[in-house]
């Protein structure tokens, strides 16, 4: 079984907490599945469960190649030359990144409010990119656009390899079959 899950902000990937934050048993109440993969309490968006083991391994070994998509509000009206350097690949302390698919769009219209809100200043105008990345590095994305010099505001995981939000709304979930 495949649980298809978004994610809301401030959610924990992971059933329990000693310190009483929101988890995803505040959502799901499917027993013996887990997630597949993570998605930092910032983010939010798609995440899958399953309660295979085999298909947890191959879903989340970064030898499966499968791309993760993110729309990504940015701070600052994000370049053609900031974009190039996304693609090309960006150097992150830990190295680095491989090229990633990138393009800017327009605020998608699906979007939902987010609770709390993005931190919004008025002299600093915001933009939206679509990215997509093969590696599952540590707060990935947001590392990457920050070195580009357009910090992440907000951070919407909408497709792992052939798995998508769909029309999913925030806390919802279905049961796929694999």
């Amino acid at each position: 079984m495949i649980v298809l899950f978004n994610k809301p902000f401030g959610v924990l990937t992971k059933f329990t907490d000693e310190n009483g934050r929101e988890t995803l048993a505040n959502y799901i109440d499917i027993p013996n599945i887990y997630a597949a993969g993570r998605l930092d309490k910032d983010s939010e968006g798609l995440l899958l469960l399953t309660d295979d083991g085999k298909l947890n391994h191959q879903l989340t070994d970064p030898k499966s190649k499968s791309y993760k998509t993110y729309m990504v509000q940015v701070e600052n009206d994000i370049t053609n030359e900031q974009i190039k350097q996304l693609k090309k690949g960006v150097l992150l302390k830990d190295g680095w990144t491989l090229p990633a698919k990138v393009k800017k769009v327009s605020q998608p219209e699906w979007l939902w409010e987010r609770n709390p809100p993005i931190r919004e200043r008025k002299s600093i105008p915001t933009s939206f990119i679509s990215i997509s990345i093969k590696e599952g590095k540590n707060r990935q994305v947001r590392r990457m656009t920050a070195a580009v010099g357009c910090p992440t505001l907000r951070l919407i995981r909408t497709d792992i390899g052939k798995y998508t939000l769909g029309n999913l709304k925030t806390g919802e979930y279905k049961i796929i079959e694999k």
